[in-house]
């Protein structure tokens, strides 16, 4: 029988990439969908749309992370071996303006997770996906798992607490319960609320002229950015450990937004200075340092390699932009 994974989130950029990974290393997989998200299945419709995957080998079903008992349920009718929560209010600006909903949905949720997983099958295996942003201002060049947190944001916040909510779970109950601090990690299938889509998607619409300019924040901050499909496949393959355990998973490396614009509009054979400004208004409340992951542990545990450079993914970006922006009227 094949393995069977439970994923919140699964409509995202992160859960579907997930979904996908997982089908190919031939699991059943259920993906839970809320009620705001059932009309935002793009990411997914490729999967819903095969005969031959949905309602056999990909599943469905209704729930939300604010209520316990569809948690509860969901856990014990499709009785899974692993959990992976990719549903989360994962936007640093939003959380500014959100903090009781982002604490309750990034940080509580964790807690109601976790505590269904102790009383119905303590043997399944959880994975928490955490970030960089809990390290916000740091003196280190690069951060591995013993580098202080200092998050400097409410969702950053919200992560500190799942993180030791995950750890506290393993420690005293002994469950397969995993943390991963990810950094940055982008796709053609980032909304366009994130700073790397609005620049792709701008730079596309500029090169076929709908679009004038392109209006940023702080273009220094520097930033570790890597393909979301690759940190998915390294959630699943830490799942498979004997015991559940902590790792970072990033490139190594830092880019500026300055030069994530330089790569997104040589893509399409443009200066962006002609059509690129910085406004201040823009800037957030708090910066973090310049964060860049050490993933010595993970490499050295099972084998996690970044392989899509940081020009691959801004061109990946740019060209699946360019398409969605040919046929939209």
């Amino acid at each position: 029988m094949p393995k069977k994974a439970l994923i919140f989130g699964v409509t995202g950029q992160d859960g579907s990439y997930l979904a996908e990974v997982l089908l190919e290393r031939g699991y059943e997989v259920h993906g839970m969908v809320r009620r705001s998200a059932t009309g935002n299945t793009r990411n997914i419709d490729h999967l819903i749309a095969d005969p031959e995957v949905f309602n056999r080998k990909f599943f469905l079903c209704r729930g939300d992370l604010a209520d316990p008992t569809s948690l509860y349920r969901l856990v014990a009718s499709i009785e899974p071996q692993e959990i992976y929560n990719e549903a989360d209010q994962d936007h640093v600006g939003w959380s500014y303006d959100m903090v009781g909903f982002s604490m309750d949905i990034t940080a509580a949720a964790v807690g109601r997770i976790l505590e269904i997983i102790k009383q119905l099958d303590p043997k399944i295996r959880f994975f928490q996906p955490c970030t960089s942003n809990m390290y916000g201002l740091t003196d280190t060049e690069k951060q591995d798992e013993n580098t202080p947190f200092n998050p400097q944001s409410p969702y950053a916040c919200a992560k500190v607490m799942a993180y030791h909510l995950t750890r506290y779970y393993r420690q005293a109950f002994g469950m397969r319960a995993s943390t991963a601090i990810l950094y940055n990690h982008e796709s053609p299938r980032r909304t366009e609320e994130y700073v790397t889509r609005k620049i792709t998607k701008a730079a596309a619409r500029i090169a076929l002229k709908k679009q004038d300019r392109l209006v940023l924040g702080d273009l220094s901050a520097r930033i570790d950015w890597g393909y979301a499909r690759e940190y998915m496949a390294a959630a699943n393959d830490m799942l498979q450990l004997d015991g559940g355990d902590d790792f970072v998973i990033g490139t190594g490396e830092a880019h500026s937004i300055e030069e994530f614009v330089a790569e997104a509009f040589a893509a399409v054979g443009l200066e962006p200075g002609r059509y690129v400004v910085s406004d201040k208004n823009l800037f957030r409340p708090t910066k973090t340092s310049a964060l860049v992951a050490d993933i010595g542990k993970a490499g050295r545990t099972f084998g996690f390699e970044p392989r899509v450079t940081f020009r691959r993914l801004v061109g990946l970006m740019v060209a699946a932009d360019l398409e969605r922006e040919k046929t939209s009227a």
